[in-house]
């Protein structure tokens, strides 16, 4: 049985709150890229590929780009492994493959989605009937960004991202160009280079704006400490509206960057650094 996790971006990021668990409430828009993106550079699409076997011993394996790290330490891992806990007898011996095409450190959620897509991947193989609601539930176990891959649709989410509320926004009409420079970003360090302060913009009232009013009315709170520590994500972003660009922004905490154009339209890129160029559109 196989699966292609996707990436999403923000639509704006607004940090609110140092919380006294140390997390932080946060304000935002996730919206999905679909999984049929094609990439441009490098000729790797814009998705992960999952896929479950039956085995004699639970393993997982991992190739396509490397991942960093202890396989048990992987969102994969701790999906299976949390549901064999919750649901004992039920989950089989697998063999579990994970090609990595989506870029890592990027703001994308490459990994949230993984372990999201598993426990999806796992109701529906095993039987286990479990509502999304359930799944979200144990997908935020997992990490703050993994319920949003549950429902994969447009959502405003607050609080540490868990919190979340279906909004109607479609921008198929549109190209989005996606651009991941060879910059790794730690989110906990982007966190604390935040001060975090009260939402200058409902991002509920998001989707009835037009696509071309978006950069006077939302921001991202990473981009000004990230792009003063890498100067290059601000050439990219300009080059995005230079482009054509309706609206630019980093996605999460960097350092991918993402521009929405008008059907068929993209920017061309000129930087001092590589990076890998997706279109979805």
């Amino acid at each position: 049985m196989i699966v292609f996790p996707n990436c999403k971006i923000n639509l704006g990021l607004y940090v609110t709150r140092r919380r006294e668990d140390g997390y932080h409430d946060l304000e935002t828009v996730f919206y999905p890229l679909p999984a049929e993106a094609s990439a441009k550079a490098g000729l790797r699409p814009l998705n992960d590929v999952l896929e479950i076997v039956p085995a004699s011993e639970t393993q997982l394996h991992m190739s396509g780009r490397a991942v960093a790290g202890d396989s048990k330490d992987n969102l994969v891992w701790k999906a299976c492994d949390l549901l064999k806990r919750e649901h004992p007898g039920k989950i089989p011996d697998l063999d579990i493959h994970l090609y990595k095409n989506i870029p890592m450190g990027a703001g994308l959620g490459g990994g949230s989605a993984d372990g999201a897509y598993m426990l999806r991947l796992l109701n529906d193989y095993c039987q286990l009937s479990l509502s999304k609601e359930q799944l979200a539930t144990y997908a935020l176990q997992l990490g703050s960004d993994c319920p949003f891959f549950i429902y994969n649709t447009p959502q405003f989410a607050k609080g540490r991202g868990e919190q979340m509320t279906d909004i109607e926004l479609d921008l198929s009409a549109y190209s989005i160009q996606v651009i991941c420079p060879p910059v790794h970003v730690s989110t906990g360090k982007a966190f604390q280079m935040i001060t975090p302060r009260p939402a200058p913009f409902d991002l509920r009232y998001l989707a009835p704006l037009p696509v071309g009013e978006w950069k006077q009315k939302i921001t991202n709170d990473f981009e000004a400490p990230v792009f003063a520590q890498h100067p290059v994500l601000a050439t990219i972003k300009q080059q995005l509206y230079d482009g054509g660009a309706l609206y630019a922004a980093m996605s999460g905490s960097g350092s991918a960057l993402f521009g929405i154009f008008p059907k068929g339209q993209k920017a061309e890129i000129k930087v001092h650094v590589a990076f890998e160029d997706y279109y979805v559109g």
